[in-house]
């Protein structure tokens, strides 16, 4: 093949890849034109603060939906908000086509992910916990730590080391000593008594062992007893003291022995369905903070930054305080249609967006920080 030929295909391939270069952003453009052309963008939302706050006259602000509108004015795309009861209401609509649009406080699951579309992250955060703060509630993990069945293993365990320790010695001094004699009952009660007091380091000094064997039982109960009785007593107060400062839920293995409410459609049922922790579920955050101030809930998991937010604000979250367990990371992301032409451009923007200072000031808005 002659050098000029070769050129000639070179030439040629070099413009077919232009040409098809050209087309795919030329495909994109239209795409983005017949989207923001077609008429107004239906956007579901629901009231998810701080993320998505209706106000009093309607108007919708929070964080997720200052970032749609600022995606909206970028793409220069119509819209409308229309709010829904639910998440579970929104991924609906987005699947059956009611909805173009989803934006509040939508978790990313591999079960949604199967149904619908979702853009890029723009959020990630974890699930978190409240509890009740009041002092009455503050003290009920006190009072089922002492009826717990670790705690009764432990003072069983105590109990059965000074039964056996009198035991001995009742074996030992019956014969040699009266205050251990008279009779099977009467010698073990003894037994018994004295070790008892030994263990509280109250000896009674009319019932002293006599014979060798006892003596050197009683030098070693009294150096154990004071080891067993100091090693019980700190761990009880350190359980105690845990459990009345910082409530019910210290780590995850607390939620499997608490009342655990969640709210009905959201992703935390997947997660404790998984750590095997019973729950039962409410319609909503606010029936959430109902339940547990009424007390038919012990903890109420939800995502950690709305459970903030409410309990900041005050009013039903009012009396309740958020624990330091945080589980099940997740990540808001914007829910789409599966065939949605703007996902690509979309994802520009919020991408954008997460680089600005513009970013930072809304979190810092209505968190407190920036994330």
């Amino acid at each position: 093949m002659s050098s000029g030929r070769r050129s000639a295909i070179a030439v040629i391939a070099l413009a077919l890849a232009l040409t098809a270069a050209g087309s795919k952003s030329a495909l994109e453009a239209a795409a983005l034109e017949g989207a923001a052309g077609a008429g107004e963008l239906v956007v579901g939302t629901k009231n998810a603060p701080p993320f998505a706050i209706k106000g009093e006259r309607g108007d919708w602000s929070g964080i997720s939906i200052e970032l749609w509108r600022h995606v909206a004015d970028k793409l220069k795309l119509q819209y409308r908000f229309v709010e829904a009861e639910s998440v579970t209401s929104l991924l609906d609509g987005v699947r059956d086509g009611t909805l173009d649009v989803a934006v509040a406080a939508i978790t990313v699951t591999p079960a949604r992910e199967q149904q619908i579309d979702f853009s890029t992250p723009y959020f990630h955060t974890g699930t978190g916990v409240a509890v009740q703060s009041d002092r009455i509630a503050s003290w009920m993990p006190v009072v089922r730590s002492i009826t717990s069945y670790s705690f009764m293993q432990a003072l069983g365990a105590l109990l059965g080391l000074a039964l056996l320790t009198g035991v001995l010695m009742w074996l030992f001094e019956r014969r040699k000593n009266e205050g251990f004699g008279g009779g099977v009952a009467r010698g073990l009660s003894s037994g018994v008594f004295w070790s008892a007091n030994a263990m509280t380091q109250r000896v009674d000094a009319s019932i002293i062992p006599v014979t060798l064997a006892g003596r050197i039982v009683a030098v070693i109960w009294m150096v154990v007893s004071v080891i067993a009785v100091a090693a019980f007593t700190a761990a009880i107060t350190s359980t105690l003291t845990t459990k009345r400062l910082h409530g019910m839920v210290n780590s995850l293995g607390d939620l499997s022995s608490v009342r655990v409410g969640i709210i009905q459609g959201t992703a935390t049922a997947d997660a404790l369905s998984r750590m095997r922790v019973k729950y039962r579920t409410v319609p909503s955050a606010n029936d959430g903070f109902e339940a547990l101030r009424k007390g038919t809930i012990d903890a109420f998991a939800y995502d950690r930054p709305i459970l903030a937010w409410m309990i900041r604000q005050g009013g039903l979250g009012a009396g309740a305080e958020l624990s330091e367990v945080t589980f099940e990371p997740q990540d808001y992301a914007i829910a789409l249609r599966n065939d949605s032409a703007l996902r690509k451009q979309i994802n520009i923007a919020l991408l954008e967006a997460e680089q600005s200072e513009w970013w930072k000031d809304i979190l810092f808005r209505y968190l407190g920080q920036s994330q």
